[in-house]
């Protein structure tokens, strides 16, 4: 468990994380990720270093890292519950995540966002410095079908 203050408090163990809220959230809010079915959620969190954002004990945040825990990680999948944004959560959230042991001395960790820049660029994140070697194949209506 890695506290931030005594009722806000980040955990990376897998056992402890509301996967019914996850998989709500993902598949009916997150614009990245709606219509997503249960076990591609809990196959996602079974295959990548996870963290449960906890207030007083209930589950209100999550992120996920996608890492080889050597040389590259992509943050994804992190939100907060709509009635706990604004208050700092989401700042503590990603700066736990970025502290984080295992994610240490990566050569890139990336992201996408499409409204939230601003708080990651306090993170020291920006726009990719080559853009032009980046590629991608991206299917942005998967879950839909």
């Amino acid at each position: 468990m890695i506290t931030n203050d005594s009722s806000f408090q980040v955990s990376t163990d897998q056992t402890q994380l509301d996967i019914p809220m996850i998989y709500r959230f993902l598949s009916e809010q997150a614009t990245w990720a709606i219509g997503i079915s249960r076990p591609v959620v809990e196959r996602a969190i079974e295959n990548s270093l996870c963290f449960g954002a906890y207030l007083d004990g209930r589950q209100i945040g999550f992120a996920r890292v996608i890492t080889d825990f050597a040389t590259f990680a992509n943050l994804v999948d992190l939100f907060v519950l709509p009635e706990y944004r604004g208050q700092g959560y989401g700042k503590q959230l990603v700066g736990v995540v970025l502290r984080h042991p295992s994610l240490q001395k990566l050569r890139r960790f990336t992201l996408a966002t499409n409204d939230a820049h601003g708080l990651y660029e306090r993170f020291g994140f920006t726009a990719p410095k080559q853009p032009e070697t980046l590629m991608e194949r991206y299917f942005p209506n998967i879950y839909l079908s």
